[in-house]
C-alpha cells in the first residue's frame, strides 16, 4: 500500500519549512563543499599551482567575508526575501499567470542561470565592467579559492540584476533558494584543482560547467578568457557560441590569469579592492581584442 500523495495545498507548507532553514542550507552547502573540493584538491589535483595558497586563501576568503557584509548592509532585502514579497503581494509572472508550482520553480532556476551567463559576458565585454571582474581573474592560481574571488562591487551589481529578474519573474523562493545553492556549489566544483578521468568530464560537461571546462576561461589568452562564460549549465555557451573545449597550450602548460598583472604577491586584499579604480585593463574586454585582431595584416 502506498502512502497518499501530499495535496497541492501542503506544498508552500513544506516550502516554508525549507526556507525556515535557508541560512543553515546555504551554509551546510558551501562549507561542505569547500571542504570536500579541498580535500579533492589536496589528494588528486590537476596541475600544480603557480602562486603560493596561503596568501591568496587569505585574500580570496577575506573578499567573500566583505561581500557578506557590503550585501547585509548595503541591502537588508535579499533575493530570496523579495520573492517571499512578491509572493504575498502578487506581483511578478508566476504571481499573475497560474502555472504549477514545479514549472515556476525550473523555470526560476533556468531563466536566472541565463542571466548570469548574458551578465558574465557583459562583465567582459564592457572595460568599465570588466575593471570590476578582473579581479577574479587576476589569481594566478586556479584552485576552489577562486570561486569566491569577487570585488564586492561586482557582488553588489549582481545581486541588483539577479533581484530585478526575481521580482520580473515572481519567482518562487524555493526555486530562489535551490539556484542560490546551486551557484555556489558549481561555483567551487568548476574553479576547483581537481582531476576528472577524461572520459568522466567529457559526459560530466553535457550536464554541467567542469573544472576543465571553466579553467580554459582563465587563460591569460584573451581568446580563451572570452569564452565559456557559463558558471552552472553548460548549454548557454553552445548555444550563443562561445564554448571552447580546451586550452591550446593543454591545461598542464597553460598559463592562468592576467598579462598586466604577473606577480601574484602584488595582488593582496588591500591590492584586490582598489584594483578596479587603479588597475590597467589589458586587452581583454571582448570587443578590443577582436578590433586589434582585425586590424592585424593577413
Amino acid at each position: 500500500m502506498t502512502a497518499p500523495e501530499a495535496p497541492e495545498h501542503e506544498v508552500p507548507k513544506l516550502e516554508n519549512a525549507f526556507l525556515a532553514h535557508e541560512p543553515t542550507i546555504r551554509l551546510a552547502a558551501f562549507l561542505g563543499l569547500l571542504a570536500l573540493i579541498a580535500v579533492w584538491e589536496a589528494l588528486r589535483p590537476r596541475r600544480a599551482l603557480a602562486a603560493p595558497k596561503t596568501p591568496r586563501w587569505l585574500s580570496n576568503f577575506g573578499l567573500v567575508a566583505l561581500d557578506s557584509l557590503v550585501l547585509r548592509f548595503a541591502s537588508p532585502l535579499l533575493a530570496i526575501d523579495l520573492a517571499l514579497t512578491a509572493e504575498e503581494r502578487g506581483f511578478g509572472l508566476f504571481n499573475l499567470v497560474p502555472a504549477p508550482r514545479w514549472l515556476a520553480i525550473v523555470a526560476t532556476v533556468l531563466v536566472l542561470d541565463l542571466v548570469i551567463y548574458l551578465q558574465h559576458r557583459a562583465f567582459h565585454a564592457v572595460p568599465l565592467l570588466w575593471r570590476l571582474h578582473m579581479v577574479h581573474h587576476t589569481d594566478r592560481g586556479f584552485d576552489v579559492s577562486t570561486g569566491v574571488r569577487f570585488h564586492p562591487v561586482e557582488i553588489a551589481l549582481s545581486m541588483g540584476i539577479k533581484m530585478a529578474i526575481v521580482a520580473l519573474l515572481g519567482a518562487p523562493a524555493s526555486g530562489v533558494l535551490v539556484f542560490e545553492v546551486f551557484l555556489s556549489a558549481t561555483s567551487l566544483f568548476n574553479h576547483g584543482n581537481v582531476f576528472l578521468l577524461p572520459a568522466v568530464d567529457r559526459y560530466l560537461r553535457l550536464i554541467v560547467v567542469t573544472p576543465d571546462m571553466h579553467r580554459v576561461h582563465h587563460s591569460i589568452d584573451p581568446v580563451e578568457t572570452n569564452s565559456n562564460y557559463g558558471f552552472n549549465l553548460p548549454w548557454w555557451d553552445r548555444l550563443f557560441g562561445s564554448y571552447r573545449a580546451q586550452p591550446a597550450a593543454g591545461h598542464e602548460r597553460m598559463t592562468i590569469g592576467l598579462e598586466q598583472f604577473p606577480e601574484a604577491r602584488r595582488l593582496l586584499l588591500h591590492h584586490l579592492l582598489i584594483l578596479p579604480f587603479s588597475g590597467r585593463t589589458g586587452r581583454y574586454p571582448a570587443g578590443r581584442y577582436r578590433k586589434r585582431a582585425a586590424s592585424r595584416p593577413g
